[in-house]
């Protein structure tokens, strides 16, 4: 069995501190704004733009941990850390890694949102 796209006790804190309606509210920021940030980490990748690509990355894994999906955060501080490889393939495989699990994250994230 899987890990949980979201760590509901992060999400339930996050609730708790801003309140269910603001929460709310960031979902759907994040939910609209993330397809860009990823957007953004390919473009990077294909113009060699560490700055971009590493901004990108921190972005995703900003709010990641902010809505307790972990495991996109790591994929996503990886990425940032790592920066650019010189491997570009190498790249792409985490890239395709990191957009899977934004699906997880945000499918379960319009569950919380809405359910």
């Amino acid at each position: 069995m899987s890990e949980a796209a979201i760590d509901k006790a992060v999400y339930a804190q996050l609730q708790d501190a801003a309140g269910a309606e603001f929460v709310a509210e960031l979902v759907d920021t994040f939910l609209e704004e993330a397809s860009g940030m990823l957007a953004e980490l390919r473009s990077a990748r294909a113009e060699d733009d560490a700055v971009r690509f590493r901004r990108a990355a921190h972005s995703l894994k900003s709010n990641g941990n902010t809505f307790g999906a972990l495991k996109l955060a790591t994929l996503a501080r990886e990425l940032e850390l790592n920066g650019l490889n010189a491997d570009p393939v190498r790249d792409a495989a985490a890239l395709a890694a990191l957009e899977v699990e934004h699906a997880r994250a945000a499918a379960a994230l319009k569950d919380l949102r809405h359910g």
